[in-house]
C-alpha cells in the first residue's frame, strides 16, 4: 500500500488523477456524499445547539470501508474532494469518520483543491495544502440543517391539509411559486387588438419596408389604432398622402460597439446550453462534470477538457489569459486582440467557492482537434465552453445602424432601419444566444439602400396588419435559472436538482421547453404563500442565502442564524396545523349548478388528483364524481367542461348481445364487454370512441386471454401459462417457475403441483398487491376511505396500496435504527 493516500469523489476522477501522481499515491473515490443525517425526527436537536445526528449512507459503506482500510497503513492523509461548500463538508465527514474509528492520530490531514484535472494543476495544487475551512462546512452545515428542519416540519402540514406525499423545500417552494405566479398572469391576460402600419418601398438598388412612425402629425404608438375600420381609414389617408412615393426628411448613421460576453459561470452555462443546445439544467451538470473529470485524448492519456463547473466567478488565471490570447492571434489575428485583457466583473453579490470562470483547461486543445474523442454531447458543450471563453477575450464587435425617415405629405412619416457589421470582432466565434426575440433585432444584418434627404422613394404598397398582445411565456429552464439568479434564491449548482425535485414530485410538467404547473403544484405553492408568507418570500430566501454566504465567509456563527430561523418558523408551523381549513388549501372552486338535478358543480384536490364533484357533502347523502382529463386544470376547466366529465359510462350498443360501455377507472379509460375489460390506447378518447374500435379492443384482450392458458388440469386450480416473461404455473395464488429444460405443454399435474409447492410465491395480481400477506394494511385503508366520502370512489385503490406500504416503512426505520445504533454517530455543534 502507498504511504500517501488520496481522497476524491468520483472514480474516474481518481483513476485519472492516480496516473498523474504515480505509484506512491493510492487514490480512492468517496462517490460522493459518505455521511447525511439519519432519515428520522430528531436528527436536527434544535434545544442542543442544532446537533445534528448523522450516520454513513448504506450504499457508500463499502467505500468507506475501503477508505478507512486505506488510510490505517498510509502516512499522509489527503482530501481532494470538490473545491465548493459541498465539497469542503464532505472532506469533514470523512475526516469525522476516520477520526471516530482511531485512524487520524500522529498522521497529517490535509485538504487540497483541483479547480483542473491536469498534471500542471494537479502538481500546484499538490503543492498548496490548506486545512479543512471550518466556515464553508458550518455553512454548509446550516443549510442542511435548515432543509432538514422545513421539510419535516412544513411537510406533514401540506399531508394533512393537501395531499400525502408531498413534500415543501425551502428553496424549491419560491421557485415553484415563481412558475404559479407566471401561470396566474397568464391566466388573467387579457389581449387587446393592435394595428401596425408598414410601406412596401421600391427603391432602385434595393426594395425594403419602412414602419409608420407618425400619423397626422402625431406620434403613432402600439395603441394608436385598435381596430380594422380605423387602420383601414388611416391606410386610405396614408396612400393619398404619399401619391405613390415617399420623402427622405433625415438619415442618421451611428457606429456603436457591442462587448463579448463574460466566460461562463454555472449560471450562464445552464442557461445558454439550454438556449442553443436544448439540453436540461441537469444534463449540462452532467457533461460538463465528464469535460472535467477527463476524457482520454489519444496520445495525451486522460486529461480534464475544462475547469471545475460549479462557480460564481467570471475571472480567468493568468495562464488561462496568455493561451487564449495566444489563440487569438495565431487563429484570428493581431486585429482581433485586445492591447489588454478584457476584465469582468460577476453580477452576483456573493461570488465564491470555485475562484475561476468554467473555461477549457487549455485553449490550445481546439473543439476540432478534440471532436473525434468525445462524445456527440460532449463535442457540442466543449465547443460552448471554449468559444465563450476565447470570444471573451476578443475585440468588440463594430456594428453601423442607419436610420431613415420618410415623409408621406406633411402629417406622416415612416422610418426604416439598418445594422450592418463593420468589423465582426468577437462575433467572428460566438454570439451570446437570447431568450426572445426583440424589436431591435428585427434590424440587425439588413442593409439599407443609400439615401439622402430630399430622395423621392417609389412606394408599392402600404398595409396595415393586426395584431393581438401576447401573454407573457411560461418559464424555460434558461429563463428560470436567470431568475432565480436575479433573485438571489438558492445557488447555480442547486438549480438543477431544484428543478429536478418540481418535476419528480410532478409539482410542474414540462409542455414543449416550458414549465406549467400541476394541480398539486398550484395547491402547495397557494398554501405556502397564504400561509408560510414569508417562507416563500423571493427576498427573505435571498437574505437567507446571504446569510449562509457570511457563514461561510466566517462573518456569522451558523447556531445564532438557525435561532433566528427555528423560533418563529416552529410556532407558524404549531398555529397554521390547527387552524386551516382543508378544503381552503385546496383551492375547491364552485363552478355552478348542475341544470339536470338542481345541485352544486365543483372542483377539487383529492387524494389522488383533481377531481370535480356534483353535489354538497354537508346537504347530498349522494354525491357523484369524476376525475378531471388529463389536460385539464381544476383551475380553468369550465362548467361545461366539468359536467361532459359525468358522461361516462357511455353504453356504445350491443355486441355478441352484451352491451359494450366506455369508462375510466384507476387504471385509466377501458372498453368493457360482459366480464371483459380492455383497456384504451393513447389515441383512444373515451368520449369519442365508437363501437366498433371498442369491440375491437375488447376482442384483442380476448384473443390474448386465449392464448395465455397452455395447459388446464381437469378438477385442479392450476394452470400452465404464458407470461411477459415466460410460462410460469399459477393456481391463482401462488406463481412457480418452469425448469428451463422442461417443455411446458408436457407437464404432468403431479409435477405442477410439486413444483407450486417448491417454488411458488405469492402473485401480484393486476392491482399490485400480494394477495395473502396485506390484509390488515386494506382494512385500515378502507377505513380511510370511509373517512373521507368527498373524493371519487373510483380511486379507493391506490389508498390500499399506501396503507400497504406502512409496514415496510417501519422495517426500514427500524434497520436504519438498529444501524444508527451500531455505527458511531457524530454530533456537532458550532466550533
Amino acid at each position: 500500500m502507498a504511504k500517501n493516500l488520496l481522497i476524491v469523489e468520483s472514480p474516474a476522477k481518481a483513476k485519472t488523477i492516480n496516473k498523474y501522481l504515480g505509484k506512491d499515491f493510492t487514490v480512492l473515490a468517496s462517490y460522493g456524499h459518505v455521511r447525511d443525517l439519519v432519515p428520522k425526527e430528531g436528527a436536527v436537536d434544535p434545544n442542543n445547539h442544532f446537533a445534528m445526528d448523522y450516520a454513513v449512507i448504506e450504499k457508500n459503506e463499502k467505500h468507506v470501508d475501503a477508505i478507512a482500510k486505506a488510510a490505517k497503513s498510509a502516512d499522509n492523509l489527503y482530501l481532494a474532494t470538490d473545491p465548493d461548500r459541498e465539497g469542503e463538508a464532505i472532506s469533514w465527514h470523512i475526516a469525522e469518520i476516520l477520526r471516530e474509528r482511531g485512524l487520524l492520530e500522529n498522521k497529517p490531514l490535509r485538504r487540497v483543491v483541483f479547480t483542473e484535472i491536469t498534471p500542471r494543476a494537479i502538481k500546484e495544487a499538490m503543492n498548496q495544502p490548506r486545512d479543512i475551512a471550518a466556515p464553508l462546512v458550518d455553512a454548509q452545515q446550516a443549510r442542511r440543517a435548515l432543509d432538514y428542519l422545513v421539510g419535516f416540519n412544513l411537510s406533514p402540514v401540506l399531508w394533512r391539509k393537501v395531499q400525502r406525499g408531498l413534500s415543501a423545500g425551502r428553496v424549491q417552494s419560491p421557485a415553484l411559486r415563481m412558475i404559479v405566479e407566471r401561470e396566474e398572469e397568464i391566466e388573467a391576460f387579457v389581449a387587446r387588438e393592435y394595428w401596425t402600419v408598414e410601406a412596401e418601398c421600391a427603391h432602385p438598388s434595393q426594395a425594403f419596408t419602412a414602419k409608420l412612425t407618425k400619423l397626422d402629425g402625431k406620434k403613432f404608438e402600439q395603441f394608436t389604432i385598435t381596430n380594422g375600420d380605423d387602420a383601414e381609414a388611416a391606410r386610405a389617408r396614408l396612400v393619398k398622402a404619399a401619391g405613390g412615393a415617399l420623402h427622405v426628411t433625415d438619415v442618421v448613421s451611428k457606429e456603436r460597439k457591442r462587448r463579448p460576453a463574460p466566460p461562463f459561470t454555472t449560471s450562464t452555462l445552464q442557461q445558454e446550453a439550454a438556449r442553443k443546445l436544448g439540453f436540461t439544467t441537469r444534463k449540462t451538470m452532467q457533461v460538463a462534470q465528464k469535460l472535467y473529470e477527463g476524457v482520454a485524448i489519444g496520445d495525451e492519456g486522460t486529461v480534464g477538457l475544462i475547469t471545475y463547473m460549479r462557480t460564481d466567478s467570471v475571472n480567468l488565471s493568468q495562464d488561462a489569459l496568455g493561451e487564449i490570447r495566444d489563440v487569438i492571434a495565431r487563429d484570428y489575428g493581431t486585429r482581433a486582440l485586445p492591447d489588454k485583457p478584457n476584465a469582468y466583473t460577476t453580477k452576483s453579490k456573493n461570488a465564491q467557492e470555485a475562484h475561476e470562470a468554467v473555461r477549457p483547461t487549455s485553449a490550445l486543445r481546439t473543439p476540432a482537434q478534440v471532436a473525434r474523442f468525445l462524445s456527440d454531447d460532449e463535442r457540442k458543450l466543449y465547443e460552448l465552453v471554449w468559444k465563450r471563453a476565447v470570444a471573451s477575450q476578443m475585440v468588440p464587435a463594430t456594428l453601423n445602424t442607419v436610420s431613415v425617415d420618410l415623409a408621406a405629405g406633411s402629417e406622416h412619416s415612416f422610418r426604416a432601419s439598418g445594422t450592418t457589421v463593420v468589423d465582426p470582432g468577437f462575433l467572428a466565434v460566438y454570439e451570446e444566444g437570447k431568450d426572445a426575440k426583440g424589436a431591435d433585432d428585427d434590424d440587425e444584418g439588413r442593409k439599407l439602400p443609400a439615401m439622402k434627404t430630399g430622395d423621392r422613394v417609389p412606394v408599392d404598397r402600404i398595409h396595415a396588419d393586426q395584431h393581438f398582445t401576447q401573454p407573457p411565456p411560461r418559464y424555460t429552464e434558461a429563463a428560470l435559472v436567470k431568475a432565480l439568479e436575479e433573485y438571489g434564491i438558492g445557488r447555480p449548482s442547486t438549480y438543477a436538482s431544484i428543478i429536478q425535485t418540481l418535476l419528480f414530485r410532478k409539482y410542474v410538467d414540462m409542455e414543449g421547453r416550458s414549465f406549467r404547473p400541476s394541480d398539486v403544484g398550484r395547491a402547495v405553492s397557494k398554501f405556502l404563500s397564504s400561509h408560510f408568507t414569508r417562507y416563500v418570500d423571493y427576498d427573505f430566501t435571498a437574505k437567507m442565502e446571504d446569510e449562509l454566504d457570511a457563514v461561510s465567509r466566517g462573518e456569522e456563527e451558523w447556531v445564532p442564524l438557525m435561532e433566528k430561523f427555528w423560533g418563529p418558523f416552529k410556532e407558524l408551523v404549531e398555529e397554521k396545523t390547527e387552524s386551516v381549513d382543508r378544503s381552503e388549501a385546496t383551492g375547491a372552486r364552485e363552478l355552478g349548478t348542475d341544470p339536470k338535478s338542481g345541485k352544486p358543480v365543483s372542483v377539487r384536490l383529492g387524494r389522488f388528483g383533481p377531481y370535480a364533484q356534483i353535489g354538497d357533502k354537508d346537504t347530498d347523502e349522494k354525491l357523484e364524481f369524476a376525475s378531471l382529463r388529463p389536460g385539464q386544470s381544476m383551475h380553468t376547466i369550465t362548467l361545461e367542461e366539468a359536467l361532459e366529465l359525468f358522461k361516462l359510462p357511455r353504453k356504445l350498443g350491443l355486441s355478441n348481445d352484451e352491451e359494450v360501455s366506455v369508462g375510466i377507472g384507476r387504471f385509466g379509460p377501458f372498453a368493457k364487454r360482459g366480464s371483459t375489460y380492455a383497456s384504451l390506447k393513447k389515441e383512444d378518447d373515451p368520449y369519442t370512441i365508437d363501437l366498433a374500435r371498442a369491440v375491437f379492443l375488447i376482442e384483442e384482450k380476448e384473443e390474448i386471454a386465449r392464448n395465455r392458458i397452455i395447459k388446464q388440469f381437469d378438477g385442479s386450480d392450476i394452470q400452465v401459462l404464458n407470461g411477459r416473461f415466460g410460462p410460469y404455473i399459477s393456481d391463482g395464488k401462488l406463481n412457480g417457475r418452469i425448469p428451463k429444460d422442461r417443455e411446458p405443454a408436457s407437464l404432468t399435474l403431479e409435477e405442477v403441483t410439486k413444483l407450486l409447492e417448491e417454488t411458488g410465491k405469492p402473485m401480484r395480481g393486476r392491482f399490485g398487491k400480494k394477495t395473502a400477506a396485506k390484509k390488515e394494511p386494506t382494512k385500515k385503508a378502507a377505513k380511510k376511505v370511509a373517512k373521507t366520502a368527498a373524493e371519487p370512489a373510483a380511486k379507493k385503490a391506490p389508498a390500499k396500496k399506501a396503507a400497504a406500504k406502512k409496514a415496510p416503512a417501519k422495517k426500514a426505520a427500524k434497520k436504519t435504527a438498529s444501524k444508527a445504533a451500531k455505527k458511531t454517530v457524530a454530533k456537532k455543534t458550532a466550533k
